[in-house]
């Protein structure tokens, strides 16, 4: 059970894409956040709904508002959120 809407959910999920690209992967974002990497994974992939604990963590280990994440503005919505890459970065993206 979750305190979550679905689509809150799906905009932590979001967050937590983009920071395993700039982060380096799932262990590294994991361990950051201070949550099993396979905990992390499942929420990603929709196995498991994503807590309001996660979402905090992604928000404070993101730097930015709570707000931003639950809401979609985080990550920007001109950066890709499986490489973290800009628009000025690759024209195929």
């Amino acid at each position: 059970m979750t305190d979550l809407t679905p689509e809150e959910q799906a905009n932590v999920r979001l967050a937590l894409r983009f920071l395993r690209a700039r982060g380096g992967g799932w262990t590294l974002v994991a361990k950051a956040l201070r949550f099993e990497r396979a905990t992390v994974q499942n929420a990603v992939a929709g196995g498991d709904s994503v807590s309001a604990r996660l979402a905090f963590r992604v928000a404070r280990l993101a730097g930015v508002a709570l707000e931003d994440v639950l809401d979609g503005t985080y990550p920007p919505a001109d950066v890709c959120p499986h490489c973290g890459r800009g628009p000025e970065s690759d024209a195929l993206h």
